[in-house]
């Protein structure tokens, strides 16, 4: 059954991010929610979130101040609430390789209370952000990652049968997030000089736009333990480098660690209980509980296949990149 958007209340964790305010945008202009509520710990972007979102007596917006490594308080912010969107996370690779003990405490310990607190207090569903770069993980973000997405999978397991349902949507690169390497491109193109780590990486684009109905989507589809993996394009890093500063020198400053070459979406282990639809994947739970036959139409993928960057059928050109880029307005120029 899909979702009533209108008589549901929802809550987004890490909800002042580039995802949450996006998330709210379009969720306020189109699903027109009972109440919407933006669960962050950053009282200050709240403040200016605030602005562009009121939250006055004729608005459903509502601002909790709140982290979700504090269990007790996402008992209190999820009592009375319908669907969580949890896009709360420690998520820039050096930070996490630098802070090791924070990023588990937020990406790991703050997925169990999130699950905990939504089985306790009757939320419907519950959709995670995850990312490639929890797919065969090189770096800690990547692992802290990847055992979210098993709390999440797993997590349907504690819940009743007519109890909370989890899943998660995991997807690549967004453009113009907050800490991505097109603001930095596009801050270098002043110096003359793009700085890249190295000429054979390739990477998954999706925009922020393109991210937020993907999740809505899969709000609205999910059964419960699955893993909605959207088709997305590729382009190499240098191309990208061209396509925001092409004037520009390119410097190789060699690979950081930690970082990959190519990012994978989809392994071939995971294809083995994967379905096929028209543009995107779906990775089922191989696990006795997992009800299938929720879509008959879906295409079973052939042994060893594998959704990776380097070998994707869906490539940018300069000028595609340029076109998702204007999609958020400002990120580039």
């Amino acid at each position: 059954m899909s979702v009533d958007w209108k008589n549901s209340t929802v809550l987004v964790t890490g909800g002042t991010g580039s995802f949450g305010k996006k998330f709210t945008e379009i969720l306020l202009a189109e699903y027109h929610p009972k109440k919407l509520i933006i669960f962050s710990r950053d009282e200050l972007k709240q403040s200016e979130m605030r602005q562009r979102f009121p939250d006055g007596p004729d608005s459903p917006v509502r601002y909790f101040i709140g982290d979700v490594r504090d269990a007790s308080r996402l008992q209190r912010a999820l009592h009375g609430v319908d669907v969580v969107i949890h896009a709360a996370a420690l998520k820039q690779v050096p930070a996490c390789e630098y802070n090791p003990f924070e990023a588990v405490q937020t990406n790991v310990l703050g997925a169990k209370n999130v699950i905990d607190a939504s089985i306790d207090q009757g939320v419907k569903r519950v959709v995670a952000l995850s990312t490639d770069k929890a797919v065969n993980p090189v770096n800690l973000y990547g692992a802290t990652k990847l055992c979210a997405e098993k709390l999440f999978v797993q997590g349907n397991t504690y819940s009743t049968q007519d109890g909370a349902r989890f899943a998660c949507c995991r997807y690549g690169n967004v453009v113009g997030s907050r800490g991505s390497v097109i603001p930095m491109f596009a801050e270098q193109r002043k110096t003359g000089k793009i700085t890249i780590t190295d000429e054979r990486m390739t990477r998954f684009w999706i925009t922020l736009e393109q991210g937020v109905r993907f999740v809505i989507r899969a709000a609205e589809q999910m059964a419960g333990g699955e893993i909605f993996v959207p088709k997305i394009p590729s382009m190499k890093v240098t191309d990208l480098a061209k396509a925001v500063a092409p004037e520009a020198e390119l410097v190789n400053v060699g690979i950081r660690p930690g970082e990959k070459l190519h990012e994978v979406l989809l392994s071939e282990d995971e294809a083995r209980h994967a379905l096929d639809l028209a543009d995107m994947f779906v990775v089922q739970p191989a696990y006795p509980w997992f009800k299938l036959g929720k879509w008959p139409d879906a295409t079973p993928l052939p042994d060893d296949y594998r959704y990776a960057s380097d070998s994707n059928a869906q490539w940018l050109s300069d000028d595609d990149m340029r076109a998702m880029a204007a999609m958020d307005p400002g990120e580039v120029d």
